[in-house]
C-alpha cells in the first residue's frame, strides 16, 4: 500500500475476525502513488471527466426538490359544504388546507373552523373545494385530484414513494456498481430515469403517480451514487474534496433556481402546470445519453477487480490524451500489467465487509452520523417555521432560507475541512449540532421558568427568537455533518466495495429524510420525543467519531486489506512512544551473565531482531519519517 497506510498485520481468528488474503507487494495496487502520476496525474483527461460529472448535479438538485412544488398544499375555499339547513356560497370563509398534511378544518353552521384528526374517522364537511396554490404553479398533483381532507394521506404516500425508491436504489445500485462497474449503473440509471420520469408526467391518478415516482427515485439514486463514486475515483488526494464540493454547490444551485423554473411552467395551454414542470425537470437528462460513449469505466475499479486487459487499453488511452509517452516510462507499470493479463477478474460485495475488524465499524459510525444529520435537520427546519406567517410568505421565505443555509454550509465546510481535516471538521460540526439541539430543548424552558419579569408576551417573543436562532445554527451544522459523513465514507471504503459502502450511508441519509413526511402524517404528534432522540444520537456520534481515521491526503484504499489498515492515529506521537519503549532508568550493569541468562537473552535478542527486520519501509510514515533500525535492547543486551 502507498505511504500513509501501514501494511495490514496478520491476526489470529478471534472475536469474529477472519484473516484477509495478502498478496506480494506490486506496483498495480499503488494507484494514487504510482499509476495515476505515471499517466499524467490529474491531467486534462481527468478534468474533462470531472466536469461531466458536475453537469448532472444541477439536474439532480431540481429533481430532489420537485416535491415542494408538485405536492405543495394549496389554500382551499369550500364551495359546497355538507351542512343541514345551511346554504354556503362562494364567499364562505376560507380555510387553509394544512401544510405538511395536517388535517383539513371542519366547517360548522356558525362559520367557525376547527381542526381534527383524519384518523378519527371523520370527513371534511365540504363537498367541493376551490383550491389555489401559492408556490408558482396554478395546478399540481394535490389540486388535480383534490387530495385534501380524507384524501390528504395520499399526498404523504406520494412523498414516501420518492424517498423509499431512493433508499432502495442506493442499496441495490451500490451493490451493482461494485459487481458490474460504475459505467453500466450510470447508463442504466440515465435511461430508466428518462423513461419513468416522462411516464410520471402522464399519470392518470395518484396511485400511478406514486408508483412511478418510486422508480424515478430508484433511478435517481443510482445516478447520484455512480456519479459520486466516479468523481472520487478520478481525483488524486489533493483534489478529491474540492471537486466534490463543486458538485454540492451545483446541487444547491438547482434548489435555488427551482422556484423560477416552476414559475415559468405556469399556465401552459396544452398541459397542466405540474406535467410541464415534470417534463422540464426530466428533459435535461437527455444530455447524458452521449455518456454511453464519452464516459469510460473507472480505471481504479478495473485495476482493483483485476480487469487487467481493459485496464491496459484504458491506461494507453489516458496517457495519449494527457500527452504522456508510456514507451519511456521507467516505473515498469506496463511490464507488470502484461504479466498479470492471465488473471481472471475478482469481484466483491459489501457483505464481505463483515469479515473485517475495523472497516465495518467505521461504516456503521458514518451511517449513524448521516441518519442523525438528516433526521435532526427536519427538527430544526420545523422549529424555524413561523406558524403565524401568511402561507405565501411562509412558503417562499422558508424555502429560500433553507436553500441559503445549504449554500452557506457549503461555503463554510471548505475552509473548515482544510484547517481541521475530515475528522476534525465532522467532529466540530457534530458538537455544534448537539449544542444547538440541547440548548433549544432545555434553555427555552428555563427562560420562562426563571424569568424575573412574568410577562407572557415578552417570554414567548424571546423564546421564539432563540428558537429561530438555534434552528438556523442547527440546520447549518447538521447539513455539514451530512455532507462530510457521505464524503468520509467514500474516502475510507475500499474501491472493491465503495459503491456498497456509500450506498449504505446514502440510504441512512434517506431514512433520516423520511422522518419528515412520517411526522407530517401523524400531525406532528411525538415531535418533541423525535427531537430528543436525535439529540441523544448526536452525543453518541461525538464519542464514536473519535474512533474514525483521518483520510485527508491519504491514497484511497483499494482492497479490503487496505481498508482494514485505515485506523485512527495513536494518541502518543510515534517518537514519544518509541522512547517509552526503549529508555529506562534502571541500572543493569551488575547483572551477571549466567548461562541461563545468556540463553534467555540471546533467544529474545534474535526474536526481536528478526521481527524488526520484517517491518516494512512504509512503517516510516507511522514513525514520523524515522525508520527503526534493525537493532534493539533486550534485557540489557544490545542486539543487531
Amino acid at each position: 500500500m502507498a505511504v500513509g497506510q501501514p501494511e495490514a498485520q496478520d491476526h489470529p481468528p478471534e472475536n469474529g475476525f477472519t484473516p484477509l488474503d495478502h498478496t506480494a507487494p506490486k506496483l498495480l495496487p499503488h494507484i494514487d502513488g504510482l499509476i495515476l502520476p505515471t499517466l499524467g496525474g490529474f491531467g486534462k483527461h481527468q478534468k474533462q471527466l470531472v466536469v461531466l460529472t458536475w453537469i448532472p448535479a444541477l439536474f439532480i438538485g431540481l429533481s430532489q426538490f420537485s416535491d415542494y412544488f408538485l405536492l405543495a398544499h394549496p389554500i382551499g375555499t369550500c364551495v359546497q359544504p355538507i351542512l343541514n339547513g345551511t346554504n354556503w356560497t362562494l364567499g364562505s370563509p376560507q380555510s387553509n388546507v394544512p401544510n405538511g398534511g395536517t388535517p383539513a378544518p371542519y366547517l360548522h353552521g356558525n362559520s367557525t373552523l376547527e381542526r381534527d384528526s383524519i384518523s378519527g374517522g371523520m370527513h371534511c364537511a365540504c363537498k367541493e373545494w376551490r383550491l389555489e396554490l401559492q408556490t408558482g404553479l396554478s395546478q399540481n398533483v394535490v389540486t388535480k385530484w383534490n387530495l385534501v381532507c380524507d384524501s390528504a394521506w395520499k399526498v404523504h404516500i406520494a412523498k414516501f414513494s420518492l424517498l423509499v425508491g431512493s433508499i432502495v436504489g442506493y442499496l441495490v445500485m451500490g451493490v451493482m456498481a461494485d459487481w458490474f462497474g460504475r459505467h453500466p449503473v450510470l447508463i442504466l440509471s440515465v435511461l430508466f430515469m428518462l423513461v419513468f420520469g416522462v411516464a410520471v408526467a402522464f399519470s392518470v391518478n395518484v396511485t400511478m403517480f406514486s408508483t412511478l415516482r418510486f422508480f424515478e427515485g430508484f433511478c435517481l439514486a443510482g445516478l447520484t451514487l455512480s456519479l459520486y463514486v466516479l468523481r472520487i475515483e478520478l481525483c488524486l488526494p489533493a483534489w478529491r474534496f474540492s471537486m466534490t464540493m463543486v458538485a454540492s454547490f451545483l446541487m444547491v444551485g438547482g434548489q435555488l433556481v427551482m422556484p423560477g423554473v416552476a414559475a415559468l411552467c405556469r399556465n401552459w395551454p396544452l398541459r397542466d402546470d405540474w406535467q410541464v414542470l415534470q417534463l422540464v425537470i426530466i428533459g435535461p437528462f437527455v444530455l447524458m445519453l452521449p455518456y454511453v460513449w464519452i464516459f469510460p469505466e473507472s480505471l481504479r475499479w478495473l485495476l482493483a477487480t483485476q480487469h487487467y486487459r481493459r485496464s491496459k487499453a484504458m491506461m494507453l488511452r489516458i496517457a495519449q490524451k494527457n500527452q504522456v509517452d508510456m514507451a519511456t516510462e521507467p516505473s515498469g507499470v506496463l511490464a507488470e500489467l502484461e504479466q498479470e493479463l492471465h488473471k481472471k477478474p475478482q469481484r466483491s460485495c459489501i457483505v464481505k465487509m463483515m469479515s473485517t475488524r475495523n472497516l465495518w465499524k467505521n461504516i456503521v459510525v458514518l451511517c449513524v452520523n448521516s441518519l442523525t444529520g438528516y433526521g435532526i435537520h427536519h427538527c430544526f427546519a420545523r422549529s424555524m417555521m413561523d406558524p403565524e406567517a401568511q402561507p405565501t410568505a411562509m412558503c417562499h421565505a422558508d424555502y429560500y432560507t433553507m436553500a441559503g443555509i445549504a449554500m452557506a454550509t457549503c461555503l463554510a465546510v471548505c475552509p473548515a475541512v482544510g484547517l481541521m481535516g475530515r475528522r476534525g471538521g465532522l467532529l466540530t460540526f457534530m458538537i455544534i449540532t448537539a449544542l444547538a439541539s440541547l440548548l433549544q430543548l432545555g434553555l427555552l424552558n428555563l427562560i420562562g421558568k426563571y424569568s424575573l419579569r412574568h410577562d407572557i408576551v415578552l417570554t414567548d417573543t424571546l423564546n421564539r427568537k432563540f428558537s429561530v436562532a438555534f434552528s438556523i445554527i442547527g440546520m447549518f451544522s447538521s447539513h455539514a455533518v451530512s455532507i462530510l459523513s457521505i464524503f468520509f465514507c467514500a474516502e475510507i471504503t475500499p474501491t472493491v466495495i465503495r459503491g456498497g459502502g456509500l450506498g449504505l450511508v446514502l440510504a441512512s441519509a434517506g431514512f433520516g429524510m423520511l422522518t419528515a413526511p412520517i411526522m407530517e402524517l401523524h400531525n406532528q404528534k411525538g415531535y418533541f420525543l423525535h427531537h430528543v432522540i436525535f439529540a441523544c444520537c448526536t452525543l453518541l456520534c461525538i464519542i464514536c467519531l473519535l474512533l474514525l481515521p483521518e483520510p485527508q491526503g491519504q491514497p484511497l484504499p483499494e482492497s479490503l486489506a487496505d481498508g482494514e489498515s485505515f485506523t485512527r492515529q495513536i494518541l502518543l506521537r510515534p517518537g514519544e512512544q518509541h522512547l517509552l519503549l526503549t529508555k529506562t532508568d534502571r541500572d543493569y550493569s551488575r547483572v551477571h551473565d549466567t548461562p541461563l541468562h545468556l540463553s534467555a537473552t540471546g533467544g529474545a535478542t534474535v526474536a526481536v531482531a528478526t521481527a524488526l527486520a520484517a517491518v516494512p519501509s512504509s512503517y516510516a510514515y507511522a514513525t514520523g519519517g524515522e525508520v527503526i533500525g534493525n537493532s534493539t535492547v533486550a534485557n540489557g543486551v544490545r542486539g543487531s
